[in-house]
């Protein structure tokens, strides 16, 4: 009984491999992208552009909101759930900041005349850029559930998985971001 009961807990929880198997996904999503901008970049009417100042304060925001999510995630294992409350609402404010910090970019790039119908290079870039933020927003989503859970009275779930499956898909947002900003920076 031991064995099974070892073998039992040496396997990966099914949401887990769910979201496992979304990032692999994803990641496949962007390496698509990421290769087709490499292909097109070098046609005749690229145009290369500076990325706005607020695509720098928003990458400050995402990786504090890692963090955040990092911290949280030790206080709901330590069971400190004041801690915890307020370690996820720092989250949800950070990567709501981050969006918003991304529209900002965007409205700059437009005050620019960067545009999505302007050139193909311009169209790359809101449609990675703009990917990538509509994956944060379902992290938000998922955020604002677990906060509400987090100040619920009736609910009082001490379940890590949830916790665990946040964290995971949020650093994954931020790393994928960081590897976003490089790339827009070194290849253009």
């Amino acid at each position: 009984m031991s064995i099974v009961a070892k073998a039992q807990r040496n396997r990966i929880h099914p949401h887990k491999f769910t979201l496992w198997v979304g990032i692999g996904s994803i990641l496949m999503m962007f390496a698509g992208l990421t290769s087709a901008y490499i292909v097109k970049r070098n046609q005749a009417n690229w145009v290369t552009f500076d990325l706005p100042i607020a695509f720098w304060f928003s990458t400050a925001a995402i990786v504090l909101s890692s963090i955040t999510v990092y911290m949280a995630s030790n206080a709901f294992k330590e069971r400190a759930m004041g801690r915890y409350r307020i370690l996820m609402s720092a989250t949800l404010a950070l990567g709501i900041i981050f969006i918003v910090l991304q529209v900002i970019g965007f409205k700059q790039l437009l005050e620019l005349g960067v545009t999505w119908k302007s050139n193909v290079s311009h169209s790359f870039l809101y449609v990675i850029v703009g990917l990538h933020a509509l994956h944060v927003l379902g992290g938000i989503i998922a955020l604002i559930i677990m906060s509400v859970k987090a100040f619920s009275i009736k609910t009082r779930s001490y379940s890590i998985v949830p916790v665990d499956l946040i964290s995971t898909y949020w650093h994954f947002v931020d790393i994928l971001w960081i590897y976003l900003l490089i790339f827009l920076l070194m290849i253009r």
